[in-house]
Order: structure tokens, then C-alpha cells, then sequence
């Protein structure tokens, strides 16, 4: 046997190596004495090991606000495709169904049509000790609406002056409200529609309108920045996320919404719970944005 093929055989690792390993940690020493490249496999881990700490840091969070009767909204807006949903899955996944909720409203019916817009919204809104997390919002009608056709110059210009004074009558309430925005590029945007496509559990996700946000997005660009020229207020900003790497993305905005409490235990956490600002920032007319 040669120098090489000796040197090929110990790139890999014996199903008996495998076996006896206890911990990622041996994983890691094991692929690094052996030389294989294992970068993909340990930002994977990375991921997941930090999920985890955060997520331990969320059910804190909600202990903490169910005992003190607070009041808390994240709101998760962004183009088709961003990663809100799969952002909302991460977030909720080990916290109490009894103190939190998650509203996806449907498109409104003819009743509600008649209704003060906000009214449908304000019954979704959190109850004291209770986290809401809204996969759309009442921002349906400051860039899809107006984009689509779907309402009125006079139902949004109305909608637009409206809305600041009424997430300050919530915030004087004792309401607090994340507005997070999640931007993603053109490319990444087809490039995650084509994988739903390809992928027959993603491909109830897909809909006419999607593919409308592709050729509509310099429209949704231009009502995106009047949104948030008109809406971003200090009682309640806009938290641009950028969102090209979903991982990424779901972990700063975690701690985003962490940092943003001063809960029982914070200091003992066993990661940082300050987001990256290269990944999360405040809306800002210069910020640097992705889906532009």
C-alpha cells in the first residue's frame, strides 16, 4: 500500500472511532488529529449549541414576564422568503403554549373589511404575563397591500398616519413592541423560492404571489422606506436583521429580543446575549441594507 492511499485511509473515521466518542468535543479533536475538514459540520454544531443557550435564555425570559404581567409583541415583517416564519418556529419551540401565542392572520373577511383596520389586530394583542409573536402584522398594510392593489390610496395614506399614534398609545400602555424587519437580497430571495419549489414539504409555501415579489421589487423597495421613514419612532423602531444567512439571522434576533429585558438570571447565561450589530441594527435613512 502506498504513502498516499495510507494517508486517504486516515481521512476517515472508523464506525468503531465513532462509536466510542461521547461528546462533540471528541468529534472535533478526533477530526483534527486526522486532518478532515470538518468546518461545515462544526458551524452546524456551532449553531445548534448556541440555539440552544438561547433558547434556555427565552424560557427565562417568559417565566420572567408571565410572574411580572408583562406585556410583550415581537413583530416579524420582511419580503417573502426572508425566514420569519422559520425565525418564529426557533423562538417558540420550548416556551409554555399557555403564555405565548403566534398570530398569522388570513387575509381579512367582509366584515372585517368594514372595520377600523386595526380592530382584528388589537384582539390578538398579548394579555398580561403573555409573549405574542405576529408573522405579519398590521404592516400588511404599509408595503403588501399598497404593492399588491390590495387597498386604497386613501386606506393607506390613512393607514400611515394612524399607525404611529397608535403603537404610542400601546407603548404608554405598558406594551412593549419589537418591530423586526428581515432583509434579504434578490437573489436570495429566488434562490429560496426555486428550493421550495424543488422540495415537495416546502412547496405549499409557494404561491403566485411570491413570484410577484420578484417582479414587483422595486415597488416593495419604495413602500418598504416610506414605511419606515413614517413609522420608525423611538418608543418603537425598526430592527433591521440581515437575514441571506437564516441561521445566522435567527440567533441575533434572539438575542436582540433578549437584551432587551432585564430578567431574573440574565447574568447567569452561558452565551452573550448581545447581537451582532454587522447583523442587527436600528433603521436609520444611511443603514445598510440588503434588499434594496
Amino acid at each position: 500500500m502506498s504513502n498516499k492511499m495510507i494517508i486517504a485511509k486516515e481521512k476517515f473515521i472508523t464506525k468503531e472511532e465513532f462509536e466510542s466518542l461521547t461528546s462533540n468535543e471528541e468529534l472535533i479533536e478526533l477530526t483534527k488529529k486526522k486532518e478532515i475538514n470538518m468546518e461545515p459540520v462544526l458551524r452546524r454544531l456551532h449553531y445548534e449549541d448556541e440555539l440552544k443557550k438561547l433558547q434556555i435564555e427565552l424560557v427565562k425570559l417568559q417565566q420572567w414576564v408571565y410572574n411580572n404581567k408583562k406585556r410583550v409583541v415581537v413583530i416579524f415583517e420582511g419580503r417573502d422568503a426572508a425566514g420569519k416564519g422559520g425565525t418564529i418556529r426557533r423562538f417558540a419551540e420550548h416556551l409554555n403554549p399557555r403564555a405565548m401565542n403566534l398570530v398569522a392572520l388570513s387575509k381579512p373577511t367582509e366584515i372585517e373589511r368594514g372595520q377600523w383596520y386595526f380592530r382584528r389586530y388589537i384582539k390578538e394583542l398579548s394579555n398580561p404575563g403573555e409573549i405574542v409573536f405576529f408573522d405579519r402584522s398590521w404592516y400588511n398594510r404599509a408595503v403588501v397591500e399598497p404593492v399588491m392593489g390590495f387597498c386604497t390610496d386613501e386606506q393607506y395614506n390613512r393607514f400611515m398616519l394612524q399607525v404611529p399614534e397608535f403603537e404610542h398609545m400601546l407603548y404608554e400602555d405598558g406594551v412593549k413592541i419589537i418591530k423586526f424587519w428581515f432583509s434579504i437580497s434578490k437573489e436570495e430571495q429566488q434562490a429560496r423560492f426555486e428550493s421550495r419549489l424543488e422540495t415537495s414539504l416546502k412547496r405549499w409555501k409557494f404561491s403566485p404571489v411570491d413570484q410577484k415579489g420578484q417582479e414587483l421589487w422595486d415597488k416593495y423597495t419604495f413602500y418598504k422606506e416610506q414605511m419606515f421613514t413614517k413609522t420608525h419612532t423611538p418608543y418603537c423602531p425598526w430592527i433591521i436583521v440581515k437575514a441571506n444567512d437564516k441561521k445566522i439571522a435567527r440567533l441575533e434576533a434572539m438575542r436582540h429580543v433578549l437584551s432587551q429585558f432585564d430578567y431574573t438570571d440574565k447574568d447567569k447565561a452561558s452565551t452573550t446575549l448581545l447581537p451582532d450589530p454587522n447583523i442587527i441594527t436600528r433603521y436609520y435613512r444611511s443603514a445598510e441594507q440588503i434588499d434594496l
